[in-house]
């Protein structure tokens, strides 16, 4: 299912709802903008990152309501790339809220394409940094990062002024691990025991005074319920902070799960997802 379809259909449920679930043809659809998704290249070291700004949805623009959240979305390793998060629901169901995103293929994924050994954790970070530059990101920063994302989203905390975290399945890395070129060597890094007790996620997570929420899965045999959980009660300085473990999920499908086969499910987290990310709006 494409994301227009995605887009179409939490719009329309979105709407029956605060109709009162009216019969559709009561319904002015009409009146709801669809803004176009628009893509972008930004120049990085010797590559061209590809990404797309997904405008949020609104009823009437220049009116209460009009989209004053603005995230930035950060995907995760293996196959991922921005358009995990679109074909999981999450981003149409974003831009059905008016949320608006911004979102980029790192170097080794989607459409950027090149060698993953030409990039690193430490050249995610930069690659995310040049987009946010590029592309006047507003800040302070909502972010969203998904598995190896949700690290290179705790480092931007170090940099940039964030105002809202969430962190989707959240994978964290020791230091030695962050310059290393992707390929071999990081592997070994990362696949000693335990190595992820040896982060500095909870120390930079310490210092973070903005909203936070974790999303798990139940199933994830990828990241133990133990890294969010020190996540979350290493932030004791957050605005807000909240742990939800999605019951039944794995790793690579939690966002598929509800959206396709738990919608109510989906509905109630994107509301506390968009809650979390509206707590603070973006100076002008």
């Amino acid at each position: 299912m494409d994301s227009s379809i995605l887009i179409e259909k939490c719009i329309e449920k979105k709407i029956w709802r605060a109709a009162g679930k009216l019969p559709l043809q009561h319904i002015d659809f009409p009146s709801l903008i669809m803004p176009a998704i628009e893509t972008f290249d930004v120049a990085y070291e010797n590559f061209t990152l590809k990404g797309d700004f997904h405008p949020g949805t609104t009823s009437t623009p220049g009116t209460p309501g009009a989209s004053a959240c603005h995230a930035l979305i950060l995907h995760g390793a293996g196959h991922s790339s921005r358009a995990t998060a679109s074909r999981s629901g999450l981003r149409p169901a974003l831009q059905a809220r008016g949320v608006a995103s911004t979102s980029f293929d790192c170097i080794g994924h989607g459409e950027t394409g090149g060698l993953l050994q030409y990039s690193s954790l430490s050249s995610r970070t930069r690659q995310a940094e040049a987009v946010i530059a590029a592309r006047n990101v507003p800040q302070p920063l909502v972010i969203f990062g998904s598995s190896m994302g949700a690290y290179n989203a705790i480092k931007l905390t170090q940099t940039h002024e964030v105002a809202a975290l969430i962190l989707i399945v959240p994978g964290v890395y020791e230091p030695a691990a962050y310059d290393v070129p992707f390929g071999p060597h990081f592997s070994e890094i990362i696949r000693r025991d335990r190595s992820w007790a040896d982060s500095d996620a909870c120390a930079i997570l310490s210092k973070f005074t903005g909203n936070l929420l974790i999303i798990a899965a139940e199933h994830d045999a990828v990241i133990p319920l133990e890294i969010p959980e020190r996540l979350l009660l290493s932030a004791r300085k957050a605005r807000s902070r909240r742990l939800r473990v999605v019951a039944g999920a794995d790793h690579q499908h939690l966002f598929p799960l509800l959206s396709e086969e738990r919608p109510d499910e989906f509905d109630e987290l994107m509301d506390v997802i968009v809650d979390c990310a509206r707590g603070s709006s973006p100076r002008p």
